[in-house]
């Protein structure tokens, strides 16, 4: 007898369905599994026939042959056990024919309990555009799959639970769906922009990048709160929202990385990478490619601290994702895309000892050991970059001072209301924009209107500062963010001269 189990297999941050067809036909004792499986579903094989045995089931001396198609469609992962157990099941006769809109997914351990599954969330929603009624899966799982209104969860503990429960000896009630209100928790920092004295433009510039978007570099000696003004970033950001919220949680299932308690991500997430960090682990890859760093970072922030430090080959991978909001990975097998819009928040010394220019110590660098490190830093990575800040050291009466500093909720507000402005005006465009950094050439030409004085000072600024095509745009995406802080309709030269200034003193080619 042929049984037929549906499950699902994660390609992407995508799935699709997967047809698990066991034979159990007399011959010689053995269990083959084919369909282009990966080591980890071929030792899937060992943990069916224990977790079946240690159900109650006697295996009877037959060949048993486990077919995953599609065939050519690679599987990896433990996924597969439990339709595995269930298509056995069926087959021996143990339990009756299961609905062909029912998707089994789930890891079994030696004893038939249900573990922990990664990627729920792409297969569930995957299921429910399919037209599948129901999914049963590990019971830990069940509140991921929750997130999807629209489809029965059912929450399974063991095998032999499954057994009882479609046997009928067992009720199990459908998983209830989220409340996404009760899942929203208050939002609490452990960095605030209230506790970093002075550096009052490096503080400007993190609001014009939280309001529109926007990448930023810091750059300054050691010491001088650069780690701390970029650790501050989240604190800035306007709460997530849903749909926000389900996109990150999905990347965060695919990779294993969705805490247990918290089936949807409640922050932005923050990454810090180390600058020995590998190509493929920052923008992700492998030989079937998972999603790195940046994509982990998706609407969130991306913070590369020793910005020069990381290999170069790291760096200029950079440059499409940092461009579109997306990064595309090519193997053999196909190519695969991960969204990767994300703020980047870099910081770097002026050199390798960190004080030129310093004012109090004297750097140690020669000229030509300067250049050699800061061209470490190609010029079209930079050009991407659209806030460019001199961190200088802090003085004491600075430190010591104790009051006037704005707290970062403070700073939040005034961001939340630029980022309303943002996305009214895109409604009314109807562009699929959210910040003014997504903006593209049409969006810029409607929304960045600029009065006859700006329209001056920034043909000045082109022609002396030899400015890009893309920094001409990008100057634009950030003067309108500037307007948008100031709530104002237009963009006037006040806007522009601001927004200049955060662009390299030096021209970059």
């Amino acid at each position: 007898m042929i049984a037929k189990i549906t499950s699902g297999a994660v390609v992407g941050l995508d799935a699709q369905p997967v047809e698990v067809e066991v034979d159990v036909a007399n011959g010689l004792p053995s269990m083959i599994v084919v369909g282009l499986p990966d080591k980890a579903v071929q030792e899937s094989r060992e943990r069916v026939r224990s977790a079946i045995k240690s159900s109650g089931i006697a295996l009877p001396a037959k060949r048993i042959v486990i077919n995953l198609a599609p065939a050519d469609l690679r599987k990896e992962g433990p996924a597969y056990d439990f339709p595995m157990a269930v298509g056995m099941a069926v087959g021996l006769g143990v339990i009756e024919p299961v609905a062909s809109d029912w998707l089994f997914l789930g890891e079994l351990s030696l004893d038939g309990e249900l573990r922990r599954t990664n990627g729920i969330l792409p297969l569930v929603l995957m299921a429910k555009d399919k037209g599948f009624t129901r999914v049963i899966l590990p019971a830990v799982n069940a509140p991921e799959a929750s997130l999807i209104d629209g489809i029965d969860v059912i929450g399974i503990e063991s095998f032999h639970q499954l057994i009882d429960y479609l046997h009928g000896d067992v009720v199990l009630e459908p998983f209830p769906s989220a409340d996404f209100s009760a899942l929203r928790i208050e939002q609490t920092y452990t960095h605030d922009l209230q506790l970093i004295r002075g550096q009052e433009q490096a503080k400007r510039a993190l609001e014009l990048a939280a309001a529109g978007g926007h990448n930023v570099l810091l750059s300054g000696p050691p010491g001088s709160g650069k780690t701390m003004l970029a650790r501050s970033v989240p604190s800035i950001l306007p709460a997530l929202a849903l749909e926000e919220a389900l996109e990150v949680s999905k990347i965060y299932s695919v990779s294993g990385m969705l805490p247990p308690d918290m089936p949807l991500m409640q922050e932005r997430p923050f990454r810090a990478p180390h600058h020995t960090t590998s190509r493929n682990a920052l923008v992700g890859g492998g030989g079937w490619p998972k999603p790195g760093e940046i994509s982990l970072a998706h609407r969130g922030v991306l913070f590369l601290d020793e910005f020069p430090e990381f290999p170069a080959q790291s760096l200029e991978a950079l440059r499409q994702p940092l461009e579109d909001g997306i990064v595309t990975i090519s193997r053999v097998q196909g190519t695969l895309t991960f969204p990767a819009r994300f703020i980047l928040v870099a910081a770097m010394n002026p050199c390798p000892c960190g004080y030129a220019a310093d004012p109090v110590r004297e750097c140690t660098c020669t000229p030509y050991q300067v250049t050699r490190y800061q061209k470490r830093l190609s010029g079209p990575l930079l050009d991407r970059i659209d806030l460019h800040v001199d961190v200088p050291r802090v003085q004491y009466d600075k430190l010591a001072s104790g009051s006037g500093q704005e707290t970062s909720a403070q700073i939040r507000e005034r961001v939340e209301r630029a980022r309303a402005r943002q996305r009214q005006r895109f409604a009314d465009m109807g562009a699929n924009c959210i910040v003014n950094s997504d903006m593209g050439a049409r969006e810029i030409r409607e929304s960045c209107i600029i009065d006859a004085e700006g329209q001056e000072l920034l043909r000045l600024a082109v022609n002396q500062m030899h400015l890009s095509g893309r920094s001409y745009h990008r100057v634009l995406k950030l003067a309108r963010t500037i307007a948008d802080l100031g709530e104002s309709k237009d963009i006037t030269a006040r806007h522009i001269a601001e927004a200049i200034q955060y662009r390299p003193k030096l021209d970059i080619h």
